[in-house]
This record gives structure tokens, C-alpha cells and sequence, in this order.
């Protein structure tokens, strides 16, 4: 055996994306301890940067040591308890996996579903609220990253505060890529992950909780079962002056990396981040219609950092991704679920959200389809 040296890729699937250089030279850094007072100032800075990043003054506002699935988990096993309703909008793979999730651990899933490639229906969230008065949280996929489909959280967050419910969004996709305001529009439990429009290192999980999110755990009857996301244990180590509380020891250099993409966010702006990510998916859109290749989710709903696209009749998809990833170095997406065998995923996020990335798929698609 030797020392794995992967090949350099073109990353524009559906994630990982692309790292800048400052960020991989971020990991390269000495490591020190996970209680060090400097790493302890930086962590500290860490969450001013999760918050410009987030839109929000929560004061619990964190990076979870673990991927963008577990922050799925610890907002949901942390607001859930045995019996409680929840209404789990889906229209795609992951408001499928947050309804698992509610049932996993005893809550009761009330589903609202949509069709894959459409929006959530705010009507559809509408009647299930009325229908279901009782129930303690809306759970729903800002971006869905399966389809490619925006949905509005401002919009479903009022019909869910109108009851008086928890609202928990999983803004994976969407962080850093367009709009997401957690204060605004009223959120209170929103996660996401570090390795999609933040081009950071997989494996982290951007997450903060309301004062109303912390005031349903700590009111709560029984202690939440998984000790390791148990964010009322988490926050002593993320909180407080001075000495932090050991909890577990965190991913060292996976957090130097993590604080300097959001200070490269930081520097350019968070609304020049969202125009760079829509002017990017009208590049790519320009050029995929002239290839005659059409896009999954209607204009006014479609995600610019991940864009699902029909694979053209007679072409065989996964021939293509091979291709493309053996003679050109470039990753993209295969379709899930429903539109597994169906679909491309051509992901624009953070880092890789560039003119000579879109350029490079454009021109290495026409070579490979045609």
C-alpha cells in the first residue's frame, strides 16, 4: 500500500463542492487542543460567523461534529418526545428522511405530500395544520436536494407560528446559496451542512435553535436518547466565558476550515454570494438549453446551486457521469428515488460556482452526448 493521492476533480454534483485554497490550507494547520483558550476564541468566533451566515442573533448557534444528517437528527430528537405530532412535509428524499426520523423516536408523522420537482404546497401545510391543532413542530426541506426544488419558508414558518408550532428546516443546500433568514422569518430549529454552498470539508453541521427551540428542551419530560446529540449537554461546550465543559473532542481542523470559509463568505457578502449563485444558473442554463437538455423543477421554484436536469432520450446516464469522470476529472449527480436512471444533478455551490467550472461541464456534455 501507499499514500492515497486523489486525482484533482471538477466537483459540480450534488456534493461535496469544491474547496478554495484557503480552506484546504485552513486544514493543513497545526492542530491544537479542543480546549485550548485560543481555540476556544476561535470558536467563539466561529459563531458570529454561523449567525451572519444564518441571518440570526440566536445565541445557540453552533457547528454540530458531525455531518448534515446528524444536524437532521439533533434538531429532532432534541424538540420530539414519545407521542408528539409532527407535521413532516415531503417532496423528496429528505422531508422522507425527517419523517423516519420523527418516527424513530416516537413522534407521530402527520405527511404532507408534494409531487418530486415541486415546491412545498403552503395550501396543503395549511389544511394539515388546521386538521392537526396539536401538533408541537412543522418540519420541512428548504432546498430539497433530491430535485432541486425551493420551497418558501417565510411562507410555511407563518402558517406554522399561526398554531403556535415549532418550525424545523433543513437548509443544507440552501446556506450560503440563496436567501435563508432565520430571524425574519421566524425559524427555530434550522440545520446544514459545511460541505455544500459554504465549500467547506464534509462532516460539519451548521445548526441553531430559537430561544423557543431551547425552551421546549429544557421543558422536557424525558432526557433525549441519543447522549452524543443531546445539544443540552453540547451547549456548555459551545457556551460560556472562560472554561468550556469537555463534551466530546472536537474535529480540530475540520473547524479551522469550516471558520475560514465563513469568513471568505463574510468577506464577499452574503448577497453577492446569493447573485454569484444565480447568475451562475443562468450561465449553465443558457448553455444546457442549447444542448436540448430540460430542467426537472419549474423556473420560479428551481434551486441555482443544484439543478436537476432530464437526461435526453437514448442517452445512458450513468455512461455519461463515467465519462465524464474519467476523461474530464468532473463529478456530477445521478438522480434519486423517483428520478433515479431519469435525471442529472449539476450542483453550482460556493467555491464551485464559477464561469470556468460551468464552461468546462458545458463543453465536456456536448463532447459526451453527442
Amino acid at each position: 500500500m501507499r499514500s492515497f493521492i486523489p486525482p484533482h476533480r471538477t466537483l459540480m454534483g450534488p456534493g461535496p463542492s469544491d474547496i478554495s485554497p484557503q480552506v484546504l490550507q485552513a486544514l493543513s494547520r497545526p492542530t491544537i487542543g479542543h480546549l485550548d483558550p485560543l481555540f476556544i476564541r476561535m470558536m467563539d468566533e466561529l459563531k458570529l460567523l454561523l449567525k451572519y451566515a444564518f441571518q440570526t442573533e440566536n445565541e445557540f448557534t453552533i457547528a454540530l461534529s458531525a455531518p448534515g444528517s446528524a444536524g437532521m437528527e439533533a434538531c429532532i430528537v432534541n424538540l420530539i418526545e414519545v407521542g408528539e405530532k409532527v407535521i413532516v412535509c415531503r417532496n423528496g428524499v429528505f422531508g422522507e428522511r425527517m419523517r423516519q426520523n420523527v418516527e424513530r423516536c416516537g413522534g407521530i408523522a402527520i405527511v404532507v405530500d408534494d409531487e418530486w420537482g415541486s415546491p412545498v404546497s403552503a395550501h396543503k401545510l395549511q389544511n394539515a395544520v388546521e386538521e392537526h391543532p396539536d401538533a408541537v413542530a412543522v418540519a420541512f426541506v428548504h432546498a430539497e436536494t433530491s430535485t432541486g426544488a425551493l420551497s418558501d419558508a417565510e411562507a410555511l414558518s407563518t402558517i406554522a407560528r399561526s398554531k403556535d408550532m415549532l418550525v424545523i428546516v433543513d437548509a443544507v443546500t440552501s446556506l450560503g446559496g440563496v436567501p435563508l433568514k432565520v430571524d425574519e422569518w421566524k425559524l427555530d430549529a434550522v440545520y446544514s451542512g459545511s460541505q455544500k454552498c459554504l465549500s467547506c470539508t464534509p462532516g460539519l453541521s451548521p445548526l441553531t435553535f430559537s430561544s423557543k427551540a431551547i425552551a421546549k428542551i429544557e421543558s422536557r419530560q424525558y432526557p433525549v436518547q441519543s447522549w452524543f446529540l443531546d445539544q443540552s449537554l453540547v451547549l456548555g461546550y459551545w457556551s460560556g466565558e472562560g472554561k468550556r465543559a469537555y463534551h466530546h473532542t472536537a474535529p480540530v481542523n475540520s473547524l479551522y476550515a469550516l471558520h475560514e470559509s465563513l469568513l471568505l463568505l463574510k468577506e464577499e457578502g452574503l448577497e453577492l454570494a446569493w447573485k454569484r449563485h444565480a447568475d451562475a444558473h443562468q450561465q449553465l442554463k443558457e448553455g444546457l438549453t442549447q444542448l436540448g437538455i430540460d430542467f426537472v423543477v419549474d423556473e420560479k421554484y428551481r434551486l441555482p446551486q443544484l439543478n436537476a436536469v432530464y437526461v435526453p432520450t437514448g442517452i445512458d446516464e450513468a455512461l455519461v457521469r463515467q465519462r465524464l469522470l474519467n476523461e474530464y476529472n468532473l463529478e456530477i449527480g445521478a438522480g434519486l428515488g423517483e428520478l433515479a436512471g431519469k435525471a442529472w444533478r449539476i450542483g453550482l455551490m460556493g467555491y464551485g460556482a464559477r464561469k470556468e467550472n460551468i464552461a468546462l461541464c458545458l463543453q465536456a456534455l456536448k463532447e459526451v452526448i453527442n
